[in-house]
């Protein structure tokens, strides 16, 4: 069963958390949403974002940039047209430019995405 962004909403913050030169903690206490996005970095012309998520996102592409995802804790799940992508803690998959995709995470579950500053998460 598909979950609509009103069941629960997400939480996408696009601000840049934390400069260069400073140390980046204690974000993933204070969640309390159950999909939550927050730009925590800048590096080059790309940016660092944390997930901390349950339940499933939406269908959706981007259409210029790579999308990389890699899992801190729990289990994220990245589905593809043709199949779906397991990752476990300390496995990292990137979503190539114009590959349609959704993600889901049946647990509580933390990650960090690299991608273009350009992106919005949630699709072109």
């Amino acid at each position: 069963m598909a979950t609509s962004p009103d069941s629960y909403p997400y939480v996408t913050r696009l601000d840049i958390r934390y400069p260069a030169l400073e140390v980046i903690d204690q974000i993933v206490d204070a969640v309390q949403d159950r999909w939550f996005n927050q730009t925590l970095c800048k590096v080059n012309d790309s940016v660092v974002r944390l997930g901390v998520m349950q339940g499933e996102y939406h269908w959706h592409k981007h259409d210029d940039l790579d999308e990389f995802f890699y899992v801190v804790e729990g289990e994220f799940l990245i589905d593809l047209e043709d199949r779906t992508i397991a990752l476990e803690p300390r496995q990292g998959f990137v979503v190539p430019k114009g590959v349609v995709h959704r993600t889901r995470a049946p647990e509580k579950t933390v990650i960090l995405m690299v991608e273009g500053a350009g992106i919005v998460p949630t699709g072109d």
